[in-house]
Protein backbone atom coordinates (compact mmCIF):
# COMPACT_ATOMS: atom_id res chain seq x y z
CA UNK A 1 0.00 0.00 0.00
CA UNK A 2 1.60 3.27 -1.14
CA UNK A 3 1.85 6.04 1.41
CA UNK A 4 0.97 9.40 -0.15
CA UNK A 5 0.82 12.90 1.34
CA UNK A 6 2.24 11.58 4.59
CA UNK A 7 4.28 14.04 6.67
CA UNK A 8 7.77 12.68 7.33
CA UNK A 9 9.50 15.70 8.88
CA UNK A 10 10.97 15.42 12.33
CA UNK A 11 13.22 17.56 14.45
CA UNK A 12 16.74 16.18 14.33
CA UNK A 13 20.34 17.31 14.38
CA UNK A 14 22.36 19.61 16.59
CA UNK A 15 19.95 22.53 16.10
CA UNK A 16 16.96 20.63 17.52
CA UNK A 17 15.41 22.42 20.47
CA UNK A 18 14.07 20.39 23.39
CA UNK A 19 10.42 20.93 24.34
CA UNK A 20 9.75 21.88 27.94
CA UNK A 21 7.00 19.53 29.09
CA UNK A 22 6.77 20.61 32.71
CA UNK A 23 4.89 23.50 34.24
CA UNK A 24 8.04 24.43 36.16
CA UNK A 25 11.47 22.78 36.55
CA UNK A 26 10.76 21.77 40.13
CA UNK A 27 7.17 20.65 39.74
CA UNK A 28 5.22 18.27 37.47
CA UNK A 29 6.98 15.37 35.74
CA UNK A 30 7.36 15.33 31.98
CA UNK A 31 4.23 14.51 30.00
CA UNK A 32 3.95 11.40 27.90
CA UNK A 33 3.39 11.99 24.16
CA UNK A 34 -0.34 11.17 24.34
CA UNK A 35 -0.83 13.55 27.26
CA UNK A 36 1.09 16.27 25.47
CA UNK A 37 -0.96 15.99 22.28
CA UNK A 38 -4.17 15.94 24.37
CA UNK A 39 -3.05 19.22 25.90
CA UNK A 40 -2.26 20.75 22.50
CA UNK A 41 -5.68 19.76 21.19
CA UNK A 42 -7.47 21.06 24.29
CA UNK A 43 -5.70 24.40 24.10
CA UNK A 44 -6.94 24.88 20.53
CA UNK A 45 -10.49 23.93 21.47
CA UNK A 46 -10.50 26.60 24.18
CA UNK A 47 -9.99 29.33 21.60
CA UNK A 48 -12.98 31.50 20.80
CA UNK A 49 -12.89 32.18 17.06
CA UNK A 50 -15.96 29.99 16.49
CA UNK A 51 -18.99 30.73 18.61
CA UNK A 52 -22.33 29.40 17.36
CA UNK A 53 -22.72 27.34 20.56
CA UNK A 54 -22.38 30.42 22.78
CA UNK A 55 -26.04 30.69 23.88
CA UNK A 56 -27.21 27.09 23.51
CA UNK A 57 -28.84 25.03 26.22
CA UNK A 58 -26.41 22.18 26.92
CA UNK A 59 -27.73 18.73 27.81
CA UNK A 60 -25.75 15.60 28.56
CA UNK A 61 -26.76 12.08 27.64
CA UNK A 62 -25.61 9.50 30.23
CA UNK A 63 -22.75 7.31 29.07
CA UNK A 64 -23.89 3.87 27.90
CA UNK A 65 -27.51 5.06 27.94
CA UNK A 66 -28.39 2.71 25.09
CA UNK A 67 -29.83 5.54 22.96
CA UNK A 68 -28.55 8.33 20.77
CA UNK A 69 -31.50 10.67 21.42
CA UNK A 70 -32.51 13.00 24.23
CA UNK A 71 -35.59 15.16 24.78
CA UNK A 72 -35.55 18.87 25.49
CA UNK A 73 -38.66 20.05 27.32
CA UNK A 74 -40.32 23.21 26.00
CA UNK A 75 -42.83 24.78 28.40
CA UNK A 76 -45.57 26.96 26.95
CA UNK A 77 -46.41 30.44 28.23
CA UNK A 78 -49.10 30.64 30.92
CA UNK A 79 -52.05 32.91 30.12
CA UNK A 80 -52.61 36.00 32.30
CA UNK A 81 -55.07 35.64 35.20
CA UNK A 82 -57.76 38.34 34.90
CA UNK A 83 -60.55 36.86 37.04
CA UNK A 84 -60.49 37.83 40.74
CA UNK A 85 -60.49 35.13 43.38
CA UNK A 86 -63.81 34.29 45.10
CA UNK A 87 -63.65 34.27 48.87
CA UNK A 88 -63.42 30.73 50.24
CA UNK A 89 -63.26 29.09 46.82
CA UNK A 90 -60.05 27.56 45.51
CA UNK A 91 -59.65 28.15 41.78
CA UNK A 92 -58.72 25.44 39.34
CA UNK A 93 -54.99 24.70 39.12
CA UNK A 94 -52.97 25.94 36.19
CA UNK A 95 -51.35 23.56 33.73
CA UNK A 96 -48.82 24.77 31.19
CA UNK A 97 -48.48 23.17 27.80
CA UNK A 98 -45.40 21.02 27.36
CA UNK A 99 -43.67 19.90 24.19
CA UNK A 100 -40.74 17.53 23.86
CA UNK A 101 -38.15 18.27 21.19
CA UNK A 102 -35.91 15.32 20.34
CA UNK A 103 -32.22 15.79 19.59
CA UNK A 104 -30.02 13.11 18.06
CA UNK A 105 -26.28 12.76 18.64
CA UNK A 106 -23.66 11.22 16.36
CA UNK A 107 -19.91 10.56 16.28
CA UNK A 108 -17.51 12.81 14.40
CA UNK A 109 -13.77 12.63 13.82
CA UNK A 110 -10.81 12.61 11.42
CA UNK A 111 -7.17 11.57 11.40
CA UNK A 112 -3.85 12.08 9.60
CA UNK A 113 -1.51 9.32 8.42
CA UNK A 114 2.23 9.48 9.11
CA UNK A 115 5.13 7.38 7.86
CA UNK A 116 7.55 5.52 10.12
CA UNK A 117 10.07 8.36 9.79
CA UNK A 118 8.18 10.36 12.41
CA UNK A 119 8.72 9.29 16.01
CA UNK A 120 5.62 8.79 18.14
CA UNK A 121 7.67 7.55 21.07
CA UNK A 122 8.92 11.05 21.87
CA UNK A 123 7.34 14.48 21.72
CA UNK A 124 7.73 15.62 18.14
CA UNK A 125 7.11 19.30 17.26
CA UNK A 126 5.90 18.34 13.79
CA UNK A 127 3.21 16.06 15.22
CA UNK A 128 2.30 18.83 17.68
CA UNK A 129 1.77 21.23 14.78
CA UNK A 130 -0.48 18.78 12.97
CA UNK A 131 -2.35 18.06 16.21
CA UNK A 132 -3.00 21.79 16.55
CA UNK A 133 -4.39 21.89 13.01
CA UNK A 134 -6.60 18.88 13.77
CA UNK A 135 -7.87 20.80 16.80
CA UNK A 136 -8.87 23.70 14.56
CA UNK A 137 -10.61 21.25 12.26
CA UNK A 138 -12.52 19.70 15.17
CA UNK A 139 -13.65 23.03 16.56
CA UNK A 140 -14.70 24.36 13.16
CA UNK A 141 -16.54 21.14 12.31
CA UNK A 142 -18.66 21.23 15.48
CA UNK A 143 -19.27 24.93 15.05
CA UNK A 144 -20.57 24.45 11.50
CA UNK A 145 -22.85 21.61 12.64
CA UNK A 146 -24.51 24.03 15.08
CA UNK A 147 -24.57 26.82 12.48
CA UNK A 148 -26.42 24.63 9.98
CA UNK A 149 -29.13 23.97 12.57
CA UNK A 150 -29.44 27.67 13.39
CA UNK A 151 -29.57 28.73 9.73
CA UNK A 152 -32.42 26.38 8.91
CA UNK A 153 -36.01 26.98 9.93
CA UNK A 154 -38.87 29.07 8.59
CA UNK A 155 -38.59 32.36 10.52
CA UNK A 156 -36.90 34.35 7.74
CA UNK A 157 -36.53 38.06 6.93
CA UNK A 158 -35.09 39.58 3.75
CA UNK A 159 -33.35 42.92 3.33
CA UNK A 160 -34.81 45.94 1.54
CA UNK A 161 -38.37 44.61 1.48
CA UNK A 162 -37.53 41.63 -0.72
CA UNK A 163 -39.56 38.45 -0.29
CA UNK A 164 -37.13 35.69 -1.22
CA UNK A 165 -33.43 34.88 -1.32
CA UNK A 166 -33.23 34.74 -5.10
CA UNK A 167 -34.63 38.30 -5.28
CA UNK A 168 -31.74 39.77 -3.28
CA UNK A 169 -29.13 41.71 -5.23
CA UNK A 170 -26.37 44.27 -4.74
CA UNK A 171 -27.72 47.12 -2.63
CA UNK A 172 -29.94 44.86 -0.50
CA UNK A 173 -27.58 45.24 2.40
CA UNK A 174 -27.91 44.78 6.14
CA UNK A 175 -29.77 47.66 7.85
CA UNK A 176 -30.51 48.33 11.49
CA UNK A 177 -34.09 49.19 10.54
CA UNK A 178 -34.57 45.56 9.55
CA UNK A 179 -33.04 44.48 12.87
CA UNK A 180 -35.62 46.64 14.65
CA UNK A 181 -38.37 44.73 12.83
CA UNK A 182 -37.01 41.44 14.14
CA UNK A 183 -36.69 42.82 17.67
CA UNK A 184 -40.30 44.01 17.47
CA UNK A 185 -41.50 40.55 16.44
CA UNK A 186 -39.40 38.87 19.15
CA UNK A 187 -41.00 41.07 21.77
CA UNK A 188 -44.51 40.46 20.42
CA UNK A 189 -43.86 36.72 20.63
CA UNK A 190 -42.57 36.98 24.23
CA UNK A 191 -39.03 35.90 23.26
CA UNK A 192 -36.68 36.61 26.16
CA UNK A 193 -33.17 38.10 25.75
CA UNK A 194 -30.06 35.93 26.02
CA UNK A 195 -27.44 38.39 27.26
CA UNK A 196 -28.70 40.67 30.01
CA UNK A 197 -31.47 42.70 28.39
CA UNK A 198 -30.28 42.03 24.85
CA UNK A 199 -30.84 39.51 22.09
CA UNK A 200 -27.83 38.15 20.18
CA UNK A 201 -27.09 38.35 16.47
CA UNK A 202 -24.37 36.34 14.69
CA UNK A 203 -22.99 38.10 11.60
CA UNK A 204 -20.22 37.57 9.05
CA UNK A 205 -17.10 39.76 8.76
CA UNK A 206 -18.54 41.21 5.52
CA UNK A 207 -21.75 42.18 7.30
CA UNK A 208 -19.73 43.76 10.10
CA UNK A 209 -18.43 46.23 7.53
CA UNK A 210 -21.98 47.52 6.90
CA UNK A 211 -22.93 47.48 10.59
CA UNK A 212 -20.06 49.82 11.45
CA UNK A 213 -21.25 52.25 8.77
CA UNK A 214 -24.33 53.13 10.83
CA UNK A 215 -23.57 56.23 12.94
CA UNK A 216 -25.93 55.10 15.71
CA UNK A 217 -24.19 51.76 16.22
CA UNK A 218 -22.59 51.59 19.66
CA UNK A 219 -19.22 49.87 19.51
CA UNK A 220 -17.83 47.68 22.27
CA UNK A 221 -15.17 50.29 23.01
CA UNK A 222 -17.88 52.82 23.81
CA UNK A 223 -20.03 50.90 26.25
CA UNK A 224 -17.13 48.91 27.64
CA UNK A 225 -15.96 52.16 29.24
CA UNK A 226 -19.22 52.23 31.19
CA UNK A 227 -18.35 48.90 32.84
CA UNK A 228 -20.99 47.00 30.85
CA UNK A 229 -19.45 43.55 30.29
CA UNK A 230 -18.99 42.30 26.76
CA UNK A 231 -18.42 38.80 25.45
CA UNK A 232 -16.03 36.99 23.11
CA UNK A 233 -16.44 37.99 19.44
CA UNK A 234 -18.80 40.82 20.40
CA UNK A 235 -18.42 44.04 18.39
CA UNK A 236 -21.18 46.20 19.87
CA UNK A 237 -24.90 46.70 20.45
CA UNK A 238 -27.93 48.70 19.41
CA UNK A 239 -31.73 48.43 19.67
CA UNK A 240 -31.46 45.73 22.35
CA UNK A 241 -29.21 43.49 20.24
CA UNK A 242 -25.60 42.47 20.77
CA UNK A 243 -23.69 41.66 17.60
CA UNK A 244 -21.09 38.89 17.33
CA UNK A 245 -18.83 38.53 14.31
CA UNK A 246 -18.15 34.87 13.55
CA UNK A 247 -15.70 33.55 10.98
CA UNK A 248 -18.07 30.72 10.06
CA UNK A 249 -21.25 32.79 9.71
CA UNK A 250 -23.68 31.29 7.20
CA UNK A 251 -23.34 32.35 3.55
CA UNK A 252 -25.54 31.06 0.72
CA UNK A 253 -22.99 31.26 -2.07
CA UNK A 254 -24.24 32.44 -5.45
CA UNK A 255 -27.93 32.27 -4.50
CA UNK A 256 -28.80 35.95 -5.06
CA UNK A 257 -30.72 37.35 -8.03
CA UNK A 258 -27.66 37.48 -10.28
CA UNK A 259 -25.33 35.13 -8.45
CA UNK A 260 -24.58 37.28 -5.42
CA UNK A 261 -23.51 35.64 -2.16
CA UNK A 262 -26.36 35.98 0.31
CA UNK A 263 -25.31 36.30 3.95
CA UNK A 264 -27.46 35.19 6.87
CA UNK A 265 -27.46 37.10 10.16
CA UNK A 266 -28.85 34.79 12.85
CA UNK A 267 -30.79 36.47 15.67
CA UNK A 268 -31.53 34.39 18.73
CA UNK A 269 -33.42 34.64 22.00
CA UNK A 270 -33.23 32.65 25.21
CA UNK A 271 -33.72 28.85 25.15
CA UNK A 272 -34.01 28.89 21.37
CA UNK A 273 -31.65 25.97 20.62
CA UNK A 274 -29.77 23.20 22.35
CA UNK A 275 -26.54 21.21 22.11
CA UNK A 276 -26.20 17.61 23.30
CA UNK A 277 -23.08 15.85 24.56
CA UNK A 278 -22.54 12.49 26.23
CA UNK A 279 -21.42 12.55 29.86
CA UNK A 280 -17.70 11.89 29.92
CA UNK A 281 -17.50 11.69 26.12
CA UNK A 282 -18.76 15.04 24.93
CA UNK A 283 -15.35 16.65 24.56
CA UNK A 284 -13.06 16.11 21.64
CA UNK A 285 -10.21 13.69 22.35
CA UNK A 286 -6.96 13.15 20.51
CA UNK A 287 -6.15 9.61 19.43
CA UNK A 288 -2.58 8.56 18.65
CA UNK A 289 -1.84 5.16 17.09
CA UNK A 290 1.84 4.26 16.92
CA UNK A 291 3.74 1.86 14.69
CA UNK A 292 2.51 -1.71 14.89
CA UNK A 293 -0.85 -0.83 16.41
CA UNK A 294 -2.63 -1.97 13.23
CA UNK A 295 -1.31 -5.53 13.54
CA UNK A 296 -1.41 -7.48 10.27
CA UNK A 297 -2.91 -4.45 8.50
CA UNK A 298 0.53 -2.84 8.85
CA UNK A 299 2.93 -5.82 8.65
CA UNK A 300 6.10 -3.73 8.26
CA UNK A 301 5.24 -1.10 10.90
CA UNK A 302 5.11 1.69 8.34
CA UNK A 303 1.95 3.56 9.31
CA UNK A 304 0.90 5.54 12.33
CA UNK A 305 -1.85 8.08 12.86
CA UNK A 306 -2.98 10.99 14.98
CA UNK A 307 -6.61 12.08 14.98
CA UNK A 308 -9.56 13.49 16.90
CA UNK A 309 -12.97 12.12 17.74
CA UNK A 310 -16.05 13.21 19.59
CA UNK A 311 -18.18 10.25 20.61
CA UNK A 312 -21.47 12.10 20.61
CA UNK A 313 -22.57 15.55 19.53
CA UNK A 314 -25.77 17.11 18.22
CA UNK A 315 -27.73 20.36 18.00
CA UNK A 316 -31.46 21.07 17.76
CA UNK A 317 -33.83 24.04 17.34
CA UNK A 318 -36.13 24.40 20.34
CA UNK A 319 -38.24 27.47 19.63
CA UNK A 320 -38.79 28.52 16.01
CA UNK A 321 -40.02 32.02 16.89
CA UNK A 322 -36.86 32.69 18.91
CA UNK A 323 -34.46 32.12 15.98
CA UNK A 324 -34.63 34.52 13.02
CA UNK A 325 -32.58 34.37 9.83
CA UNK A 326 -32.02 37.75 8.19
CA UNK A 327 -30.75 37.40 4.62
CA UNK A 328 -28.94 40.23 2.85
CA UNK A 329 -26.12 41.05 0.41
CA UNK A 330 -23.21 42.89 2.05
CA UNK A 331 -21.39 45.78 0.43
CA UNK A 332 -18.41 44.57 -1.59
Amino acid sequence: MALTNMPTETQTGSNAKPINLTSSPAMAPALRPQQYYDRVLLEVLRQTEFGHQKFAQVRTLPKNAGTNTINFRKIGKLAPVLTPLTEGITPDGQQASKDNVTATVAQYGAYMLFSDKVSFEEIDPIIAEYTEELGHQARESLDILVREVLSGGTNVYWANGKTSRDALAAGDKFTLKDIRRIVRDFKKNHVKPVAGRDYACFISPDTEFDVFDDPDFEKVADYGNRAQPYLDNEIGRIHGVRFFTLTNAKVFEGEGATGEDVHAAIMIGRNSYGVVKVTGNGNVQSIVKGLGSAGTEDPLNQRQTVGWKVNAFGAVRLEELAIARYEHVPTV
